[in-house]
């Protein structure tokens, strides 16, 4: 039964988080508001693609601690998770969009050291992450856009 929980757990962490941080930050949320760069999505994509990316990240965490435990995975995987849901209240709930643009490219380096580690012990767990890597990209890009042209 312990097992079971702790898969879950493994599994729903992130999805879970990211919700509660979606939740808090609603009421802040200006993002129809800003000048918008070339090729921002619509404002209804954004918890679609954030929700499978935290259920793909969980998958990966899952998949990653049945074969190893190395605890400085363990910590990179929940310090760029930490980093990655803080954004959201740097960027929208404190307005300091010129530190978001920082902390996002914290988060960018973070997640290719994540996923080299992962890398090393499960290819399925580092490629699970790539679409996440490309999306905080893509992020990072609409970050340093809106801080230009606001």
């Amino acid at each position: 039964m312990k097992n079971l929980k702790t898969n879950i757990f493994y599994l729903f962490f992130p999805i879970v988080m990211g919700s509660i941080v979606g939740i808090a930050v609603n009421n802040f949320m200006d993002y129809k508001e800003l000048i918008q760069p070339p090729l921002a999505p619509p404002n209804w994509l954004f918890p679609i693609v954030w929700s499978i990316i935290y259920l793909l990240m969980g998958l990966s965490y899952f998949l990653y601690r049945k074969v190893n435990n190395d605890e400085k995975t363990k910590t990179i995987y929940y310090v760029q998770l930490f980093v990655n849901l803080l954004w959201s209240i740097i960027f929208f709930v404190w307005n300091l969009k010129l530190f978001a643009i920082f902390w996002i490219i914290l988060l960018d380096i973070l997640v290719i050291w994540m996923i080299i580690r992962f890398l090393k012990e499960n290819k399925a767990s580092a490629y699970l992450n790539i679409i996440y890597l490309i999306w905080i990209i893509f992020a990072t890009y609409l970050t340093i856009g809106i801080y230009l042209l606001n």
